[in-house]
């Protein structure tokens, strides 16, 4: 369906969308799986609206980096599949996708949701490194919230695989009851800025014609770990300090979503 851009932007002026929606509401429906791949050491799919995206945690041992000897690691990868949008192609992650597993990793990183110390074995030897692989279905728009909330998921239902404890060799088809060291839940939410208003949860069509967005990633104690501006057009402070309070607010409905699917 071809959208007048200029008919959002209109609409978007007046408090209204093109899906009938409030300005800050989350498109339905708004759900949470975890437990999709038995390869995996944890998984999850989201869905929102029509966006759809699933996640998959694998842990492996590696030697811990020089300057983190006493600490595993932790690394994110997107893959925006043409199956999700005639806009991709296959291949090596473009912007889009390198800028969604960055956007992603640093609200788990600087909330310091893992404890990445209990995540070492033998400091300089041996430590897990912890893998989250971030897939798209669907793309109807706002993937920085659906790949925030699916990576979350997937840690949060992740368990440490068996290691034979006379070989140390890892056996991916035996997983333990013990969890990862996750201490906080940092979500994103996404503000987009579309002609003087701020929406929340675009679409596709909303991404196109907005000035700017900004992501907002919050841990389960409502600390700011992190802020992410996209877009061309500029965002003033007043601008700014709305759209943090919106993403306060806006957090607490994900929370619920993600205790009540993922306890």
């Amino acid at each position: 369906m071809i959208v007048n851009q200029e008919t959002i932007k209109t609409l978007a002026a007046q408090g209204k969308r093109l899906d009938g929606r409030g300005l800050h509401d989350y498109r339905q429906p708004l759900v949470i799986e975890t437990g999709i791949s038995w390869t995996a050491e944890g998984s999850s799919r989201v869905q929102i609206g029509e966006t759809i995206v699933l996640a998959g945690v694998k842990l492996s041992l590696e030697k811990p980096y020089p300057d983190t000897a006493d600490q595993g690691g932790i690394m994110i990868n997107v893959e925006l599949t043409p199956l999700s949008s005639p806009e991709y192609e296959p291949g090596p992650p473009g912007i889009k996708a390198i800028e969604l597993a960055r956007v992603t990793d640093r609200g788990i990183r600087e909330a310091k949701a893992l404890d990445l110390k209990k995540l070492c074995i033998t400091p300089g030897e041996k430590a897990w490194f912890v893998i989250i692989d971030i897939i798209t279905l669907n793309d109807a728009g706002n993937l920085f919230d659906a790949a925030s909330l699916a990576a979350l998921a997937a840690l949060r239902s992740a368990k440490f695989p068996y290691v034979d404890p006379k070989t140390n060799v890892i056996d991916y088809k035996k997983k333990t009851d013990v969890s990862l060291p996750l201490v906080k839940e940092p979500i994103a939410i996404t503000i987009s800025k579309v002609n003087g208003s701020l929406l929340v949860d675009p679409t596709v069509e909303e991404e196109k014609v907005a000035e700017s967005r900004l992501t907002v990633a919050l841990d389960n104690k409502n600390i700011l770990s992190a802020l992410q501006k996209g877009g061309e057009g500029p965002l003033n402070a007043e601008e700014v300090g709305a759209m943090v309070d919106l993403a306060f607010e806006k957090a607490k409905t994900l929370r619920e979503v993600l205790h009540k699917h993922v306890p």
